[in-house]
């Protein structure tokens, strides 16, 4: 088109961020609210891992997988969240180019970490419950190894793939980007450029990385409940829920608001923009507490470790308290 730009080449220097739809006037109180929900997913997640690194009978298939999801979340909230508060406290809306472009990376980075792992961990549950007897001969530590890297180099992949073909577009007159972070789909309709490759891009490639694990974790999920209906019984039920409930939980949260966001959506209006917060900001959040609330082990691994801090801290003070007595 002749009206097009150059395509390696954008006329904008930084986008302005709408941000979330509430007035300015509530900014404190909004800022309060998402500031303690983002140290709560960063402080929980973080207790996960160390839980995990901690205790020796964490050191499981399952447990190394939800280490990494529990990066992966610190991660995905650290790329938008901080931003959003930024703008909040100080009222400047503005984003630069290249940082809008590199927000825009690591949130495709760790979105698709987050599906490879979901997918890993309903493999786990698979193995587990329909192949018991030959668990640690498939999940051994070499094949989970690498499906974690696997899925790191993937996803990173697909990040530099998008954020390439993104880069060669123009951007015009209106850099309004009516959401409180750098999204594809929104850049896409800022362009002034042909998007026709991005959106064939976003349709295949995206659409394969999204819908291959999905797969994978509905699968793996039908084939556990048909095993349990081949010989259904009370006890084996709540064995299949304790094993499954925490991974289902954060699977039908995690999938819940993506489909609300991308597919349940007809505009990015306020309602999109909710959506996007509960898959940004409050599913990270909330998956520790699902896991610690629903989980034996990590309770176990909480509670054995409070014992052993506890302890720890009763022989310091003896020995403190026997060191007075004996030179005093």
């Amino acid at each position: 088109m002749s009206s097009m730009r150059p395509e390696n080449q954008s006329s904008v220097s930084e986008f302005l961020l709408l941000g979330l739809p509430i007035w300015p006037g509530h900014w404190g109180m909004f800022f309060t609210l998402f500031l303690g929900m983002y140290l709560i997913t960063v402080l929980g997640n973080l207790l996960i891992i160390l839980l995990i690194r901690l205790d020796s009978r964490l050191h499981t298939p399952m447990y190394f997988f939800l280490s990494h999801l529990a990066f992966s979340d610190i991660s995905l909230s650290s790329v938008t969240v901080p931003k959003m508060l930024m703008d909040m406290h100080t009222g400047q809306q503005s984003i630069p180019y290249v940082g809008c472009i590199s927000q825009l990376y690591f949130f495709i980075l760790f979105g698709g970490l987050d599906n490879f792992l979901l997918a890993m961990m309903a493999y786990d549950r698979y193995v587990a419950i329909c192949h018991p007897l030959h668990y640690t001969t498939i999940m051994r530590d070499g094949l989970c190894v690498l499906l974690v890297a696997g899925s790191w180099i993937i996803s990173c992949g697909s990040a530099l793939l998008h954020t390439l073909l993104l880069v060669r577009l123009s951007f015009c007159a209106d850099n309004v980007i009516t959401h409180f972070f750098c999204d594809l789909t929104v850049l896409l309709k800022l362009s002034c450029s042909d998007i026709s490759l991005n959106e064939l891009v976003i349709f295949t490639e995206g659409g394969m990385l999204l819908f291959l694990p999905l797969a994978v974790v509905l699968g793996s999920y039908i084939h556990i409940g048909t095993i349990i209906l081949k010989a259904p019984s009370t006890k084996r039920l709540l064995k299949a829920f304790s094993t499954c409930g925490s991974h289902l939980s954060v699977v039908s949260l995690y999938y819940g608001t993506l489909a609300a966001v991308y597919f349940l959506s007809s505009s990015w209006d306020s309602k999109d923009i909710i959506a996007s917060v509960m898959y940004t900001v409050v599913t990270p959040m909330l998956n520790p507490f699902i896991y610690s609330l629903r989980n034996r082990d990590i309770k176990q691994a909480m509670f054995v470790n409070k014992v052993k801090e506890v302890n720890t801290s009763m022989r310091s003070h003896f020995l403190l308290g026997f060191f007075i007595i004996l030179y005093s």
